[in-house]
């Protein structure tokens, strides 16, 4: 491994970078509806997304992800937010929301789950992870403003979340 002068200290909060994709088509936005087999969120509907992996940036990785769990490119992926999450004490998520409307290709379903174009009106009838409806409000609402946000929760589990 080559010689890096940068360090990580131990007592220090750190995170995991994962990224989170809303693809747009007119009032629609592409939903995942997770597998009874993924760890979390199993047959919830979610923006698609995952881990920026070593060596990716956070826009490549989307693009990769994108590729990956629903068989298409975006022209126009672009970065519109960032949610500091925390998980632990120490231990966090840093996700970069994406978002973007001009695809190519043929949506395909992953062992992710089933893909399906919902319309931003009907989110609130679904199964959906919590924050969904409210990210793809600020998205539409907000652009082209880049929006940050960090979510906390309470003892009860309730998240908490601050834009600033």
């Amino acid at each position: 491994m080559a010689i890096n002068p940068q360090i990580i200290l131990k007592d220090r909060y750190q995170v995991v970078p994962r990224t989170l994709i809303l693809v747009f088509r007119g009032d629609e936005v592409l939903l995942q509806k997770g597998s009874a087999t993924k760890k979390i969120w199993a047959g919830y509907y979610n923006g698609l997304g995952g881990h920026v992996e070593r060596g990716e940036n956070a826009l490549s990785a989307a693009r990769r992800e994108l590729m990956e769990e629903a068989g298409l490119e975006c022209s126009d992926l672009h970065l519109c937010g960032t949610i500091m999450i925390d998980v632990e004490d120490q231990k966090g998520i840093m996700l970069f929301v994406m978002t973007g409307s001009k695809t190519n290709g043929t949506v395909n379903d992953s062992e992710e789950g089933s893909l399906h174009w919902v319309s931003v009106n009907e989110l609130s009838e679904i199964k959906v992870v919590e924050d969904i409806p409210e990210l793809v409000e600020r998205i539409l609402v907000d652009k082209p403003k880049i929006f940050h946000a960090h979510y906390g929760y309470d003892e009860n589990g309730k998240r908490i979340t601050t834009f600033g």
